[in-house]
């Protein structure tokens, strides 16, 4: 996974928790428990991208770690 993609990946959950965080404080100025909801969801939302993007990240790497080491191995055996 290159940086853009976690950048991406990661910036859509920070949206989406500041994006929660709003709606969760105008549920709770408003009294609207419904919308209180849907923030509290969107910060779980984002929360989740940002474990995501991480996730991603960490098997990309070790697959390249793999690659290299294959390529490695092939080039010595050669």
């Amino acid at each position: 996974m290159n940086m853009s993609n976690k950048f991406t990946d990661d910036l859509k959950g920070t949206g989406n928790e500041v994006k929660g965080e709003v709606k969760e404080q105008y549920g709770k100025a408003t009294g609207d428990v419904s919308k209180q909801a849907e923030g509290k969801f969107d910060k779980l939302k984002g929360a989740a991208q940002h474990k995501l993007a991480d996730a991603k990240e960490a098997v990309t790497n070790k697959v390249e770690e793999l690659e290299q080491k294959f390529e490695a191995k092939k080039n010595k055996d050669q």
